[in-house]
C-alpha cells in the first residue's frame, strides 16, 4: 500500500490532511518560489483552495473531516506537485501578483514581477499625477498582470500589452476578460517593438533575464514554465539590451521606461555605462528594477 492510499484510508480531517501535506512537501525537498516561500503556507493554500474555503481561514475548519471525493482530490495534487515538481499555480490555476488575482497555466511563466509595487506613486516623482499617464505599453506582457494592474491605477490609460507568445496572450486575454478591460487593453502579437508605431508616456517589462547558466541550475519547478520567458541569451540581457536601444524612440517627451532585469545589475552598468540608471527600491531590494526616462536614454538629462 501506497503512503497515499495509507493516507486516504486513515486520515479524516483538514488538521490531518494539513500534517502530512508538509511532510510530504518537506521530504520531496520542494522548492517555493511561486507564490509561497515555505512548505506549511503551501500546504495550507493548496488545502484551503481544494475545499473552496476562505484562503485567510485555516482555523475553523481544522477538526472538519472532509468527503472521500475531497480526499481523493487533494490527495492526487499533493501527489503531482511532490512527484512532478509543479509549481501549485499551475495546480489550482490561480495566482497573485500583490492584491490582483490571475488565472495561470503552463503557457505562462507565475506572475511575480517586482514593478507592480512601483506604479502609482513610487513614479510621481516622474510622472506627477497618475492622470498624465494616457498610453502605457507593457511588454512580455505574459499573463497580462501588469497591464491590467497598469489599467488599474492610471484610470485615463489605453494599455498595449505586447508579447511574442500566442499561447501567453491567450492566457492575457481570458484575465483581461475578467476584469472587464477589454476596451482599455490591446494584446498584441510581436517581438518588443516590431511593428509598433505608438508613443508612450509610461513602458514596463518584466523581459526574459537569467543568463544561460542560471538557467541550467534552475530547479525543477521552474522547467514548467514557458522556457522563452526565462532566458534571454548567454548573460540574461539580449532582450534587456533590445529595450534600452529602442525604447526612446517609443517615448512621449518626459516619458519613462521601467524594467525589471533580476540579479543583472552590475553587468547591466557595465554594458551601458552611460545610462544614469535609477534603481527603484522594491520589497526585494533595490537592486532589480531600473528607471530610465526618454531624456536619459537620448543623452538629454
Amino acid at each position: 500500500m501506497s503512503v497515499f492510499e495509507a493516507a486516504a484510508q486513515q486520515l479524516h480531517t483538514v488538521r490531518d490532511f494539513l500534517r502530512f501535506t508538509v511532510s510530504q512537501f518537506q521530504e520531496a525537498e520542494l522548492f517555493f518560489g511561486h507564490g509561497n516561500d515555505n512548505a506549511y503556507d503551501e500546504a495550507a493554500y493548496l488545502i484551503l483552495h481544494t475545499l473552496h474555503l476562505p484562503l485567510d481561514t485555516l482555523e475553523p475548519f481544522l477538526d472538519a473531516r472532509l468527503l472521500d471525493t475531497e480526499k481523493s482530490l487533494l490527495l492526487q495534487l499533493v501527489q503531482r506537485r511532490t512527484s512532478e515538481r509543479i509549481p501549485v499555480a499551475y495546480l489550482t490555476h490561480q495566482a497573485w501578483q500583490g492584491a490582483y488575482e490571475f488565472y495561470v497555466d503552463e503557457r505562462v511563466i507565475v506572475p511575480r514581477s517586482f514593478i507592480y509595487e512601483l506604479l502609482g506613486a513610487p513614479l510621481h516623482p516622474w510622472i506627477e499625477y497618475d492622470e498624465l499617464v494616457h498610453r502605457a505599453l507593457d511588454l512580455c506582457t505574459g499573463s497580462g498582470a501588469l497591464a491590467i494592474q497598469m489599467a488599474d491605477i492610471y484610470p485615463d490609460a489605453i494599455i498595449d500589452a505586447v508579447d511574442i507568445s500566442l499561447d501567453a496572450l491567450e492566457v492575457a486575454g481570458m484575465n483581461i476578460e475578467d476584469y472587464g478591460l477589454e476596451d482599455r487593453i490591446n494584446l498584441i502579437h510581436t517581438d518588443l517593438f516590431t511593428g509598433i508605431d505608438t508613443t508612450y508616456d509610461l513602458i514596463v517589462s518584466n523581459p526574459p533575464y537569467v543568463d544561460a547558466e542560471s538557467v541550467a541550475q534552475l530547479p525543477e519547478e521552474y522547467l514548467h514554465e514557458p522556457e522563452l520567458a526565462l532566458g534571454s541569451g548567454i548573460d540574461g540581457l539580449d532582450a534587456t539590451r533590445q529595450i534600452i536601444q529602442q525604447a526612446a524612440r517609443y517615448l512621449n517627451p518626459k516619458g519613462v521606461l521601467l524594467v525589471e532585469i533580476g540579479h543583472n545589475r552590475e553587468v547591466l552598468k557595465q554594458a551601458f555605462p552611460q545610462l544614469p540608471f535609477t534603481w527603484m527600491p522594491t520589497s526585494g531590494g533595490d537592486g532589480f528594477v531600473f528607471l530610465l526616462t526618454r531624456e536619459q536614454l537620448l543623452g538629454e538629462a
